[in-house]
């Protein structure tokens, strides 16, 4: 895996050395960016099912400034933890070990707003609709931020939610789907 585009541009980071993490294929993540705009001004972005980090470091490379990864998974924070010491990314990087549910929750507690949340959860394990409804309840998106779902083609996500808009919908290959909402 590499970070394709921004001021890390070509670097290599790991993947998590498990099965139980999927990881967003370079390919599948150019096209996710080139969706939601190629180059950010600033912001702060959640990735709730971290993996390796890809998705937040791709956004951090691209002009974030701060982000926040999540994943329950041991090998997987070790694996973020890794490439955000290679890429020397500690001061504007957080790194925490929990469920999905309880990281909103903690969250919430912080009084903390994001311009971007990355939601790639195992597929068919995780309702999404209860993520989106969650992270709208606890109110976590700045005015126009944009939630990414990467999920199975075969999983209908259209969710009609009334602070929430399809923004964007697509299907990369044979097996991804990416859904962008934006707040309304």
């Amino acid at each position: 895996m590499r970070i394709i585009a921004g001021k890390y541009k070509g670097h290599r980071i790991q993947a998590v050395p498990n099965k139980l993490t999927r990881p967003t294929t370079d390919k599948v993540k150019e096209s996710l960016f080139h969706m939601i705009g190629p180059f950010f001004d600033g912001g702060v972005c959640l990735d709730l099912f971290a993996g390796s980090g890809s998705l937040a470091i791709e956004a951090l490379s691209r002009g974030m400034e701060k982000a926040i990864l999540v994943d329950k998974q041991p090998k997987a924070i070790t694996t973020i933890k890794s490439n955000v010491s290679l890429l020397r990314l500690e001061e504007q990087v957080e790194v925490y070990r929990n469920d999905a549910v309880r990281a909103l929750k903690a969250i919430k507690k912080r009084e903390l707003k994001f311009d971007i949340i990355f939601l790639d959860p195992p597929y068919y394990k995780t309702s999404y609709e209860k993520l989106l409804e969650t992270i709208h309840e606890y109110d976590l998106l700045v005015k126009d931020g944009l939630i990414v779902c990467e999920h199975d083609t075969a999983y209908d996500l259209d969710v009609t939610l009334s602070h929430y808009h399809i923004l964007k919908q697509e299907k990369l290959g044979n097996t991804t789907g990416i859904t962008i909402f934006q707040k309304g």
